[in-house]
């Protein structure tokens, strides 16, 4: 039985989870004592507690986050009254940046706030008595790969408090996740993938906004991950940079490598800075046959005044040559994002906004309320 079970609650099957892939890689000589278990929130809490107690695990780790923490708290609720003794240890953005008055952090354990890709290790190595690479006193006669490690008594852990500041990992240091997507998530999933981390604005109503900086994992070695997954079979590709167009060398040569290699069936999503697309670009997205590639852009709102109150820097004027292009010169398939609600604007001014939107043609609007 594994010691550790990573799992959280997807908004439907189709989504893999790349956070706790992104964990299990990293788990360094844990990861045998490891498992993952995924679900999807309209699951019952009390379904999702019997498949995650029946690994007998003595620490569950959970991503939280906004679609998933109202159900992951009634979880974590019944797993401490049923096993009170089992260590929850929580991640993700809805507990990175608010951790006091929340329920769910108040049930649990522990909550590692940042990027846990490397943090997340090492706490599990403390809680089970050895540290990375050098077991405990309390564990040295014990078989890594067999015998089960005693947790440690909470007086021995001191190191261990209840939330936990991740440092920024070293992105070239990270074990590649691509090879734990499995080949019945190639066929029906979407395979979710990263060519860099953090966002370089400062958007008052985003949590992006605190990921900085803006890091890139080597391109070599991304790519070479990609061609594996390509090798696979995968064909849904959906990026999670929050600026895939920032940095012009890493998206043209992404754009190259699957134009190299396209086929039937491909798809790529991209989250894109809206007033940012030079010729360079544009000249690859030319080349993409329709519907094969979709942007989503987020345009949050067209007034000046409220840009200002929010922090958002962006060229209206770009931004609407760069929808016109999208729209009458490639198959792109744009899905724009407004947020109603915004300081400073009122319903006057978002419906002129909307209207603006509307008239620029995307196939795709999602309106949020903040």
């Amino acid at each position: 039985m594994p010691d550790i079970v990573l799992a959280t609650l997807n908004a439907k099957y189709i989504h893999a989870s790349f956070g706790l892939r992104c964990l299990m890689a990293n788990l360094g000589e844990l990861r045998d004592r490891a498992c993952m278990a995924e679900f999807i929130i309209n699951q019952q809490p009390l379904e999702i507690v019997e498949a995650i107690l029946a690994h007998e695990p003595r620490i569950v780790g959970f991503g939280v986050y906004i679609w998933n923490v109202e159900q992951t708290t009634e979880v974590v609720a019944l797993l401490k009254r049923i096993r009170p003794e089992l260590i929850v240890i929580l991640g993700g953005p809805e507990v990175s940046y608010e951790t006091e008055g929340q329920e769910i952090v108040t049930l649990a354990d522990h909550v590692i706030t940042g990027e846990a890709d490397v943090k997340f290790a090492e706490v599990c190595c403390e809680l089970l008595g050895f540290t990375a690479g050098q077991r405990s006193k309390e564990a040295e006669n014990s078989d890594l790969n067999s015998a089960p490690l005693p947790l440690c008594p909470s007086a021995a852990t001191p190191n261990v408090p209840k939330i936990i500041a991740a440092e920024l990992p070293a992105l070239n240091n990270l074990a590649s996740p691509y090879d734990l997507y499995t080949d019945e998530d190639l066929k029906h999933r979407v395979i979710y993938v990263e060519a860099s981390r953090g966002c370089p604005f400062t958007c008052e109503f985003c949590l992006s906004s605190l990921d900085i900086p803006v890091r890139a994992f080597p391109t070599d070695a991304f790519l070479a991950s990609m061609q594996r997954l390509l090798d696979r079979g995968a064909t849904q590709f959906k990026f999670v940079d929050r600026t895939f167009n920032l940095h012009l060398p890493t998206s043209t040569g992404i754009l190259t490598f699957f134009l190299d290699r396209w086929r039937e069936g491909l798809f790529l999503h991209f989250e894109m800075v809206p007033d940012r697309l030079p010729e360079q670009l544009r000249a690859l997205i030319r080349r993409f046959p329709p519907g094969a590639v979709q942007f989503e852009v987020g345009i949050q709102t067209f007034d000046d005044a409220t840009s200002k109150n929010i922090s958002r820097r962006q060229n209206l004027d770009r931004l609407e040559d760069n929808f016109r292009f999208l729209r009458e010169e490639t198959g792109v398939h744009i899905h724009a994002d407004l947020i109603v609600g915004l300081p400073g604007e009122g319903i006057e001014s978002f419906g002129r906004g909307f209207d603006r939107l509307v008239r620029l043609g995307p196939q795709e609007i999602q309106v949020g309320i903040l």
